[in-house]
């Protein structure tokens, strides 16, 4: 496996592969898909091409013989208590290559990648009824800080909601 930082040329596939690894029946493929809580798109082209032009975030690409397999954003989220804070987020793995290890490969680049940045604490948000997920990433090494923030129900740019009970937990982790 390959990983390289995506650039704008790659937004039409990234785009792709991010859309069927959360929403719709492809999303179900896998099993860590939000397409029973979400409906609607996850992100879209122009987002993308903010993330990728933004020298503060980075969209890693892991390719498989040339094929895009999964992508994971690392975003330098500045200082606090006096410690560096990345944001690892869009975890994605094509659905139909999930279970193989993907997932792992791509947590442990954005943790180099961060760690690159003098990042000594990675955190990402997740949704909280999403318990599984919550469990996987805990087996590999974060915690719930015990801190929520609010899911962004109104704004379609991030999705439909099925319901309105979504919130985010902030989990983290020391590198």
């Amino acid at each position: 496996m390959d990983f390289r930082r995506a650039t704008s040329e790659d937004i039409p596939a990234l785009h792709a592969l991010v859309e069927a690894g959360y929403r719709g029946e492809s999303a179900k493929q896998g099993w860590t898909h939000e397409a029973d809580l979400l409906g609607g798109q996850r992100t879209d082209a122009a987002a993308l091409a903010e993330i990728i032009a933004d020298p503060q975030q980075t969209i890693l690409l892991a390719e498989e013989s040339g094929a895009l397999t999964g992508c994971v954003l690392i975003a330098d989220d500045g200082e606090r208590d006096g410690r560096r804070i990345a944001y690892l987020g869009m975890l994605t793995v094509n659905p139909a290559l999930q279970a193989r290890g993907l997932g792992r490969s791509l947590i442990a680049a954005a943790e180099t990648h961060a760690l690159g940045l003098g990042a000594s604490i990675m955190e990402m948000t997740v949704i909280k009824s999403r318990t599984e997920l919550i469990d996987w990433y805990v087996r590999r090494g974060y915690a719930d800080t015990g801190r929520e923030k609010p899911f962004p129900l109104d704004d379609p740019r991030f999705g439909l909601p099925k319901t309105r009970d979504l919130v985010f937990i902030v989990l983290s982790k020391r590198l």
